[in-house]
């Protein structure tokens, strides 16, 4: 008789029920923000790009300082609720900003908070269930994650039309669902109780770092390569308006993509509890060159749908199985440092790989772009039969 899996526990639900709000108030300003620095606030598109190169950054050294301060402290709530706290601290000043300074500290703000959070919610979503249901949690928090930034958008949007294109106002609606996030995590999370035996330790010490393993590095690698062959979305949208979509459509190109994501994160994150994750990564790589080169091609919506897609599809198929490896590769106690170097090595490259996009869609054009985006992830596709993917015991 074989015995039942295990159910996720509703402290998992609560963790995607944080993301989804969060990720709610953040698209409902990041949707407009650029509109509303240019047209309301006077600034220059370059002084935008910067605000948002800065920002990003910043995130992404944070999340490995995080990560590691989580496992020398063997707590890791505590961090994720001061993230989620700033980054619900910092709305208000978006609608009361009266020029670019408190704009730039908002956003400065916001993403210290998200770096803060990263690192350790993840790692304390590993630490909340069994190994042999980590990749349907983890499928399941992306998915709740990207519900919200689905209907982030379509409800700024909504607001826009109702209240005349006041962005003050739909700014003060994106506090609400950042404040419930914050409560959500407070009263709905619980953090396991940390074993009798274990001594905290000093992640950054170089006998701590060599414990994560070359198992861990594969992953690592395999996260980096990834993401090189997955530029920004951003290149969709741009798509979309070379195609000549009006700009009120222009959302939908990501809105198409989120819902595909939304719908098949969990089913996946559940399939990579029972099957060899390097077969599902390979799997994965396929709906990725497919999107690129049907984006390649696209001459109008059809083809312009058909691609964001099946790029969606990619997203659903990957990105919690890859955090689930990192849990499975990673100590126990370094595994918020396992999830800050991952995720800063996932965004160095996906910064290259946008620069290289960027590079190519400027001097040669748009098919080429999305041509070396298949390109690489058909190298991927051929690095991925040279590795040996293993579990910690």
């Amino acid at each position: 008789m074989v015995s039942p899996r295990p159910r996720l526990p509703a402290a998992v639900w609560a963790l995607g029920g944080v993301s989804l709000l969060m990720d709610i108030s953040s698209e409902m300003i990041h949707s407009l923000l650029p509109l509303f620095l240019v047209g309301t606030l006077g600034v220059s598109v370059l002084a935008v790009g910067l605000i948002e190169g800065v920002a990003e950054a910043t995130a992404l050294i944070v999340k490995v300082f995080s990560g590691a301060l989580s496992d020398w402290l063997g707590r890791r709530k505590g961090l994720a609720l001061l993230g989620y706290g700033l980054g619900a601290a910092s709305k208000p000043a978006f609608a009361l900003a009266q020029g670019l300074g408190m704009v730039m500290a908002a956003r400065f703000v916001d993403r210290v908070g998200k770096g803060i959070r990263g690192a350790p919610r993840d790692a304390l979503l590993a630490d909340l269930v069994p190994r042999d249901v980590r990749g349907a949690a983890f499928g399941l928090r992306q998915s709740l994650d990207t519900v919200g930034a689905l209907a982030g958008p379509l409800l700024a949007s909504a607001l826009m039309v109702w209240w005349a294109n006041d962005f003050r106002a739909v700014f003060w609606v994106a506090v609400v669902p950042a404040v419930l996030s914050v409560l959500l995590l407070a009263v709905g999370v619980h953090e396991p109780p940390r074993p009798a035996q274990a001594v905290p330790v000093n992640p950054i010490r170089r006998a701590a770092l060599a414990r994560l393993g070359a198992a861990y590095w594969q992953v690592v690698a395999v996260g980096a390569v990834f993401t090189l062959a997955r530029f920004s979305e951003a290149f969709l949208v741009l798509r979309a308006q070379q195609l000549g979509a009006d700009a009120a459509a222009v959302p939908l190109v990501m809105a198409a993509m989120n819902l595909v994501y939304a719908a098949s994160a969990y089913p996946f994150g559940r399939l990579a509890d029972r099957h060899d994750h390097r077969t599902l990564l390979a799997l994965g790589l396929l709906p990725l060159i497919a999107a690129d080169l049907v984006l390649a091609q696209a001459g109008g919506w059809s083809g312009l749908l058909a691609g964001v897609a099946l790029w969606g599809l990619h997203m659903g198929m990957t990105q919690g199985l890859l955090a689930a490896m990192v849990a499975d590769t990673a100590p126990d106690d370094l595994r918020g440092t396992a999830y800050g170097v991952f995720n800063l090595m996932a965004g160095l490259a996906l910064l290259a790989a946008s620069a290289i996009a960027g590079g190519l869609w400027d001097s040669v054009g748009a098919a080429a772009t999305f041509h070396a985006g298949a390109a690489f992830a058909a190298l991927a596709l051929l690095a991925l039969g040279t590795l040996r993917l293993v579990r910690r015991a």
